[in-house]
């Protein structure tokens, strides 16, 4: 007699059966049992279904983005507005973005995600009124270069077999001294700081879409909370924010006045 297996439609919304509500348990010290921490990884399937869930939102949040800050650079007002309130909207969208992170065990995946295209939304609106200093022809070399070195970085952090995860503390000692750097030329206006801020930008973000392309795909995110769907909403933001922050530090370095 043939062995029947069981089928389950929802076979892909917890992989791991991880609590969301409880962190993953320690196997050493400063060691979390994640799949890549204990060497497991999943198949083929899956890994693709965490990767392709994650990339859909994040170019639709893009998408968004990419919509808002059209309609903004056309609208004298809105700039206006993003003028004014360039400091209230950092504000937000760091709520926002932090909020997400904070709060992802205790909301829903649906609320996750309307809060990102919200965050999406906001950072349109900066955006629109930032690339509005620049030439056209600048925004799409900026943009085109950016979409090149995040998908390299994508590709590589997709195929490669070594574990990228020994970046991760260099990496955001990394990120806090370049946000440390960007304040203090805040009050020096050093145009060589700003280029060499811009240069170690784009390395920095172009190793971390590696790093969070293999994070997300090893099933590391849906193992911690529980739900493909979270994991998938904390992928796209982070590749969300990867991308967007290419985009902006190779404007810098590209980009012309308009």
């Amino acid at each position: 007699m043939s062995e029947q297996r069981p089928t389950n439609s929802n076979q892909f919304q917890a992989p791991y059966a991880s609590n969301p509500t409880a962190p993953a348990r320690p196997v050493a010290p400063g060691v979390s049992a994640t799949p890549s921490a204990l060497g497991v990884k999943p198949d083929a399937r899956l890994a693709n279904a965490f990767l392709s869930q994650a990339f859909l939102w994040m170019f639709a949040g893009l998408f968004v983005t990419a919509g808002v800050a059209y309609f903004v650079q056309s609208n004298a007002s809105l700039l206006n507005f993003a003028r004014g309130s360039a400091f209230l909207l950092i504000m937000i969208q760091l709520g926002i973005a932090l909020g997400i992170m904070g709060a992802i065990n205790r909301i829903s995946a649906t609320v996750a995600l309307g809060l990102f295209f919200v965050y999406a939304a906001t950072l349109g609106i900066s955006i629109g009124y930032i690339v509005s200093f620049y030439t056209t022809g600048s925004v799409a070399t900026a943009f085109l270069s950016a979409s090149a070195m995040f998908g390299g970085a994508a590709i590589y952090g997709h195929v490669t077999k070594r574990s990228l995860s020994a970046l991760r503390p260099l990496l955001f000692m990394g990120i806090f001294g370049l946000f440390i750097a960007m304040l203090v030329n805040i009050f020096l206006a050093s145009s060589p700081i700003t280029w060499l801020i811009s240069i170690i930008g784009v390395v920095l973000f172009t190793v971390l879409t590696a790093y969070d392309v293999q994070r997300i795909q090893s099933g590391d995110l849906a193992a911690r909370l529980g739900s493909m769907e979270k994991a998938a909403v904390v992928g796209a933001l982070q590749l969300y924010l990867d991308f967007i922050n290419l985009f902006l530090f190779m404007l810098r370095l590209l980009g012309g006045p308009g």
